[in-house]
């Protein structure tokens, strides 16, 4: 990869990133994204209401150096599948207007130098791109996986680092100052204000492109050694041929991000191991095919429990609606399985979640058999399954119940069956199996 720190004359990046017309634009990003107010409390709706009056105030603050960013909200978010929570801040949309103006411009600056490896958060480039090439580098024979993970990240960002770095290629001071308020702009959190002396704010517009500036110093050292990789923002994985130079890529590699960039490696998480036994971005490949991994499953089927739950006062008909959206969106993304089982294994879940309910709103046992029989269920097999001492979720994955409430009973009624469109590859039994 070339070499670009040379300061290159882009035009008045600071005319560009103030005018109204990429301030518009701006915004326009800011709206398709949506979002919750920040600590000023002004809507993006009420913010579009005066749009043009907004952006030209905006610009004429910036220009004029009366401009300071407010602070931005913190909120904490849980973290699926743990008792942990993962601090976002919120800033206001105004500052998000002028933070997207600013990506725009940087963009177009540092993006072409980036490394090909390097996937998260650049335009034309995502996830699935970066999972497809982890799948071609493990057919290639690497198939033993560093996976690295940097503890709080985004939170330790050093900020003179991140100004240094932008100041390398871009010569216009009033843009480094920009970033600089942005950085420093500091929190409201439970109504206390609270100052950012390093870290970039996650949920800012601008960390995404901030910290693949950051760590192009990484994907540089992995490029001068000659190392094959697959960088999603922090999430990074070195792909090699065996344990022995997996360690010691591990070990070399966690003294140059500590001792040179200045981050922290978890060293708890951060691992050497075989292919299948490494997740990246939530999938992991096994015999040569993209699964699910573990964890992700294991997710949603807790998702599914909460969506689900034994006892509700939900209809049938919202709760379809509830899942419906959630696994429309799951499988958005996790739909690139090459193992169609696994998501009919969430599907059946589902289902099996539903008949629990469905038993459970039955008072006693015989209340159950006589629901079968009203189902279509033989008298004799009904008290056969009702009564063999088996508790409600055993009897929920019985035959006699799967055929009283079957998956046809269930698609008829608008549950989403994503699996029956996905063509079924013929090793993926074998290769599940391997994966639990």
């Amino acid at each position: 990869m070339e070499q670009l720190d040379l300061k290159l004359n882009f035009g008045d990046l600071f005319e560009a990133v103030t005018s109204e017309s990429q301030l518009r634009a701006g915004f326009k990003s800011v709206k398709r994204n949506g979002g919750a107010p920040g600590t000023d409390g002004v809507t993006i709706e009420e913010f579009e209401a005066n749009l043009e009056s907004h952006l030209r105030d905006l610009s004429g603050e910036v220009r004029q150096w009366r401009y300071r960013p407010h602070p931005v909200k913190r909120v904490r978010i849980p973290k699926p599948g743990t008792t942990k929570t993962r601090m976002i801040g919120i800033p206001c949309v105004r500052d998000r207007v002028l933070q997207f103006s600013l990506k725009i411009s940087l963009e177009r600056i540092f993006d072409p130098g980036f490394s090909p490896n390097s996937f998260g958060f650049r335009p034309g480039r995502g996830q699935r791109e970066a999972i497809d090439q982890a799948k071609e580098l493990i057919g290639s024979g690497l198939d033993w996986i560093v996976d690295i993970d940097l503890e709080t990240f985004f939170d330790t960002i050093n900020h003179d680092r991140i100004i240094n770095l932008v100041g390398r290629r871009v010569s216009d001071n009033r843009i480094l100052r920009l970033i600089g308020l942005t950085l420093r702009s500091g929190a409201l959190e439970d109504n206390e204000f609270v100052a950012t002396e390093e870290g970039s704010v996650q949920g800012s517009p601008l960390s995404p492109l901030l910290s693949n500036i950051v760590l192009d110093e990484l994907d540089r050292e992995l490029d001068r050694r000659g190392l094959k990789y697959c960088r999603y923002a922090d999430d990074c994985n070195v792909f090699v041929g065996s344990r022995k130079a997996a360690e010691r890529v591990l070990g070399s590699l966690t003294r140059f991000i500590e001792g040179k960039l200045k981050l922290k490696v978890n060293r708890a998480k951060s691992k050497a191991a075989p292919s299948n036994r490494v997740k990246f971005l939530g999938m992991t490949i096994v015999s040569g095919m993209i699964a699910i991994s573990a964890a992700s499953m294991k997710k949603a089927r807790e998702k599914v429990k909460d969506l689900i739950p034994r006892r509700t006062h939900m209809s049938l008909e919202q709760q379809t609606i509830r899942a419906n959206q959630w696994y429309s969106g799951w499988t958005g993304y996790y739909g690139m399985t090459e193992l169609p089982s696994q998501l009919r294994t969430i599907e059946a879940r589902m289902r099996v979640r539903f008949r629990l309910q469905f038993l459970r709103n039955q008072k006693r046992r015989k209340h159950i058999v006589r629901k079968l029989k009203e189902r279509g269920i033989r008298r004799d097999r009904a008290y056969e399954t009702v009564y063999s001492n088996k508790g409600l979720w055993a009897l929920a994955h019985s035959f006699a119940v799967g055929q009283a409430w079957s998956n046809m009973w269930f698609r008829n009624r608008g549950l989403h069956t994503i699996s029956t469109e996905i063509r079924p590859h013929w090793q993926s039994l074998d290769v599940y199996v391997k994966l639990l």
